[in-house]
C-alpha cells in the first residue's frame, strides 16, 4: 500500500460478492461492497453509523 507517498507492506484481504444480476442491480452490489470495505477499514463507522 502507499502511505504518504511511500510504499509500505500491509496485510490485505480480498473481498468478492457473487449475486444474481437478474435480481440485484450491479450498482447496489458495488454500494454494498464499498460499505463493507469502509466498515472493515474503520470499525468506528459501525458504531457511529456514518
Amino acid at each position: 500500500m502507499v502511505v504518504g507517498g511511500v510504499v509500505v507492506p500491509r496485510p490485505m484481504k480480498n473481498i468478492a460478492l457473487t449475486y444474481d444480476h437478474r435480481i440485484i442491480d450491479g450498482s447496489e452490489a458495488v454500494f454494498f461492497l464499498r460499505r463493507i470495505k469502509d466498515s472493515v477499514e474503520d470499525p468506528r463507522r459501525l458504531l457511529l453509523d456514518l
